[in-house]
């Protein structure tokens, strides 16, 4: 409990994500009687998702540290404290992730691409999703418009790897990365025990900010990067929307 007194967040942030997923998957089977794998859910290549997503917001502190805006700091954290911390940012963005990711790219995604076709429905969660983010603390219009681009990142990997396990995978390595690994605001939360004591200083968009580096525009760039290795190199698998038209493009 002492645990929990010193990061009060985790229960509200476990119980809300929590009731909203199951609340989305009750909706889900409802309407839709569909099984998860309908729509994306039965897959193993979440580790590759996470292996992407880890490197991804790695290399945008390396970038960030280039530019002298982000100083990776020392370790903060040793021993049973690091692992109780790294459990505890896991199990939450776990949950984050999948609630996101299956009321966005999962059951809306799969929902609209029936009626629109996959991408017009990618632009429009997208455009959702970046601005679902619009309430965070101290959030500008960078850090709204790289929220709608990895909603697109994660539309790619989703029509690339025809499963949501890969976006929800890089989702949750990315949150864990910035917040327990490297120590940086995520999404404007500034959170405790993190691994290493990272800072950043500078120009706001170039750091990011009080939003972190997601509200930076070395993030933007980052975000146009991996979509280009994504498309070059992941194979297309078939997405359960898919019509033969498309197939045969």
């Amino acid at each position: 409990m002492q645990f929990f007194r010193q990061f009060s967040v985790v229960p509200s942030v476990v119980n809300g994500h929590c009731t909203r997923l199951i609340v989305v998957r009750v909706i889900v089977r409802l309407v839709q009687r569909l099984a998860a794998a309908s729509y994306g859910g039965d897959s193993n290549s979440r580790w590759e998702g996470m292996g992407l997503g880890l490197a991804a917001i790695t290399a945008l502190l390396c970038a960030m540290r280039a530019a002298g805006v982000y100083r990776f700091g020392s370790i903060a954290l040793n021993g049973r404290d690091a692992l109780r911390w790294a459990a505890i940012y896991g199990f939450v963005f776990l949950l984050v992730a999948l609630r996101e990711e299956f009321r966005a790219r999962g059951y809306l995604q799969y929902t609209l691409s029936g009626g629109l076709g996959f991408w017009p429905a990618a632009v429009l969660t997208s455009a959702f999703f970046g601005y679902s983010h619009h309430a965070n603390a101290g959030e500008d219009w960078i850090g709204l418009f790289n929220a709608g681009a990895v909603g697109l990142l994660f539309c790619l990997l989703l029509r690339r790897s025809g499963n949501l396990w890969m976006p929800i995978g890089f989702h949750l390595a990315f949150d864990w990365g910035e917040t327990y690994l490297y120590g940086v605001p995520n999404s404007g939360h500034v959170l405790p025990g993190h691994l290493l004591s990272g800072s950043s200083s500078g120009a706001w968009w170039l750091s990011g900010g009080t939003v972190g580096p997601e509200g930076s525009v070395l993030c933007t760039l980052l975000l146009i990067a991996v979509c280009c290795v994504c498309a070059r190199w992941l194979p297309r698998a078939q997405y359960p929307q898919d019509t033969k038209a498309e197939l045969h493009a």
